[in-house]
């Protein structure tokens, strides 16, 4: 179960559209986003705060982590019950209803969660 989860945490599953996500470029439109919403995939619950704060949980275990925007990129170094799941710049894209990173600059594996 661990390793599925790691998996997911390392963007490599993609979940469908319903409707067309639209790439954001600036921190601003990222933050305004993610404020107050909680993103979400099964057993999988993470905040990423506007101060630069990342937390939730996967599985049975605590995520933590940073992230700051640097050149139209969400970057993040994240933790997952102690072990680290390493500094990755993603593209992020979004409808609303739904999130999607993409690791290595958009040229990397995909993870899409839900805005609640």
């Amino acid at each position: 179960m661990r390793v599925l989860i790691s998996i997911v945490f390392a963007a490599t599953i993609t979940m469908p559209a319903h409707a067309e996500l639209i790439k954001i470029e600036e921190q601003i439109d990222f933050v305004e986003i993610v404020s107050g919403k909680t993103l979400t995939l099964p057993f999988i619950k993470i905040n990423v705060s506007p101060n630069g704060k990342i937390e939730g949980r996967g599985a049975r275990w605590d995520v933590e982590g940073t992230w700051f925007w640097k050149e139209g990129y969400f970057c993040r170094d994240l933790f997952w019950g102690g072990d680290p799941l390493g500094y990755n710049c993603q593209e992020v894209a979004a409808n609303g209803k739904r999130i999607q990173f993409t690791s290595d600059r958009g040229a990397g594996r995909s993870a899409t969660f839900r805005l609640r």
